[in-house]
């Protein structure tokens, strides 16, 4: 089944789970500014949602794990590339407020900054700056701990690509034009803010070699890898692709 009947069938399905993270986190419009309701954040469907919504909350029942699966089964298996030319550079200046077609672009604000504060709590902007956060409060959905962060400790709290951009490289998107690298490097769908020690670890591993130090929320980093991958058509190793199911089942 092709990347479009396996989304039509999750939608059919009409399944759904949350990736809200914890309770006090914040809805996302899905123009990608905050709505800031003070409620938690709704289901979304698991194909590829309009909006991003905070955080990775674990995928419990039967039934979801069940349609995680098939949207995994979905994924198409290709050869890895060389890593030969890769550079951060590809993929455009580092958190682009130009590409297009993503939630977030063009408002004014670094990338970064802007999924700092979508997954952020009591979040505290630069004086004068209506974009560049300076402190805030993460609960780290990869190791579960609860990080009080301010800009002076920059690495404590890193960006992770979810699908690493030297992985994306290796697996097809050195053949892509730049602007669908800028997007995909710059999407909040491919973006979460975690303890840095544990992005580090990670490098530009998939899900094979890499898993998030926390069990409960494997199966909701699998399929959050498979949406993006799904969403620019990449293909995923096909060790990757059975190691994903493992963590659905």
């Amino acid at each position: 089944m092709g990347t479009r009947g396996v989304v039509a069938a999750v939608l059919g399905a009409a399944v759904m789970f949350s990736l809200a993270g914890q309770s006090g986190t914040r809805a996302e419009s899905d123009a990608g500014t905050s709505a800031r309701s003070g409620t938690r954040a709704r289901a979304v469907p698991l194909d590829n949602p309009r909006g991003v919504r905070p955080g990775l909350a674990p995928v419990l029942s039967t039934r979801d794990r069940a349609a995680a699966r098939r949207l995994i089964s979905g994924l198409r298996v290709g050869r890895v590339g060389p890593v030969k030319g890769y550079s951060r550079t590809r993929f455009g200046e580092n958190w682009s407020d130009r590409a297009r077609g993503v939630p977030y672009a063009r408002n004014g604000c670094r990338t970064r900054d802007d999924v700092l504060a979508r997954d952020g709590d009591d979040i505290t902007r630069r004086k004068g700056s209506r974009c560049v956060v300076v402190a805030m409060r993460l609960r780290d959905p990869y190791t579960g701990r609860t990080i009080r962060w301010r800009r002076e400790r920059a690495d404590v709290v890193q960006v992770d690509h979810v699908i690493p951009l030297s992985y994306e490289w290796r697996m097809g998107a050195s053949r892509w034009p730049l602007s669908k690298r800028i997007r995909i490097a710059n999407d909040p769908l491919n973006l979460i803010p975690v303890y840095g020690a544990a992005n580090q670890a990670k490098g530009g591993s998939g899900p094979a070699t890499w898993l998030p130090p926390s069990h409960r929320i494997r199966c909701a980093y699998v399929v959050r890898f498979a949406q993006v991958a799904l969403k620019y058509g990449l293909p995923v190793r096909r060790a990757d692709r059975t190691a994903m199911l493992a963590q659905c089942r």
